[in-house]
């Protein structure tokens, strides 16, 4: 019980004799005194019961017949917040084996109130019951109807933005109630037989109708994600593809393919090219491959390994290595020329 405490002053022979409701002795009647609830008490004997103190500006608690002043109330009997750790005064709120302000309990998640709404304890988490049916659906990979906040356990539609279970909707033409198969566009929703007459592209891939972005190609409309490189399956998504015998390519695997990728920097060769070896190399990266020594079409060079060697690394093999390799490359030389006769 909050309450404010009053002095007053006697004056001789106006009033009888008064005694300290706490130290029994009798009030001088020049004394100053403080009358509270028809008792009276010495000024030094009115103090708070843990302190002993006198009550800053008169402002203290009571509890079971006893006086505090507000700082020792709050540390032996008001419950702190489990949020904001300031003493709570007033509503409290008793949840997760801790004590809240109202306004600080809230959902762990969209911080929505919980105090008035109720709330659901998810993974040691307070969340409110449209977050926890959320969680709850995410963990099983499955949606939450956005309208009756339930999980949705097979056939969701999306409708700006959100799921929903079809049956909350009809089609925007002919009124028949929708299934999963309903389609968005321009911000209603369609049946999908009703969707495919409105002349909407179809995806060349999946043959649905695309909805959203399109991608005209090959003679064909695409959905982004649908138009793909034919070797490694990425989606191009506006990156540059190249066509052949009416598949499109991402550019290495067209140059894979079709084309020149460098030996040394593994990318496709866009410019003059250099080959040796059954490969290819970028003018800038054709070099010794002992000394890193770069190397033009006027640089003699020997072959080691299949691998381009300048004549000054070649000169330091050992004599018998030079003469295994001079034979070897005669020996391959007669035999292309023996396949080639």
């Amino acid at each position: 019980m909050l309450s404010l405490l009053r002095r007053s002053h006697r004056k001789a022979g106006a009033a009888p004799s008064y005694t300290c409701t706490k130290c029994h002795e009798t009030l001088s009647p020049w004394e100053q005194m403080v009358n509270f609830n028809g008792r009276v008490w010495h000024t030094t004997c009115f103090v708070c019961a843990q302190c002993f103190q006198p009550f800053p500006e008169g402002v203290f608690y009571e509890f079971e017949g006893r006086k505090y002043c507000e700082h020792d109330f709050h540390v032996l009997f008001a419950p702190c917040c489990g949020k904001c750790r300031e003493f709570i005064v007033g509503r409290v709120i008793k949840a997760m084996n801790n004590s809240w302000h109202p306004d600080c309990f809230l959902c762990e998640i969209c911080v929505a109130p919980l105090a008035d709404e109720g709330f659901v304890k998810n993974a040691g988490r307070a969340l409110c019951r449209e977050c926890n049916a959320k969680e709850k659906a995410k963990g099983m990979g499955k949606y939450v109807c956005h309208k009756c906040h339930s999980i949705i356990d097979s056939g969701h539609i999306k409708f700006r933005g959100e799921a929903y279970h079809p049956y909350h909707f009809n089609c925007s033409s002919c009124g028949s109630e929708l299934n999963a198969d309903a389609r968005e566009k321009s911000g209603e929703l369609y049946c999908l037989r009703c969707h495919d007459k409105m002349g909407i592209p179809i995806c060349g891939a999946c043959r649905r109708p695309i909805e959203e972005r399109v991608v005209h190609a090959l003679g064909k409309a695409w959905h982004v994600e649908h138009f793909v490189c034919a070797k490694c399956e990425r989606p191009f998504y506006g990156t540059r593809h190249y066509e052949k015998k009416g598949l499109a390519y991402c550019e290495t695997h067209y140059h894979q393919l079709f084309g020149n990728i460098c030996f040394v920097c593994n990318n496709v060769v866009t410019g003059d090219v250099f080959g040796a070896f059954n490969k290819s190399w970028c003018v800038g990266h054709f070099a010794c491959s002992i000394c890193d020594r770069k190397m033009s079409h006027k640089t003699k060079f020997f072959e080691f390994d299949l691998k381009p060697v300048c004549r000054v690394c070649h000169e330091k093999f050992p004599g018998e290595l030079k003469k295994r390799l001079k034979k070897y490359h005669e020996e391959v030389s007669k035999k292309q020329i023996m396949s080639n006769s």
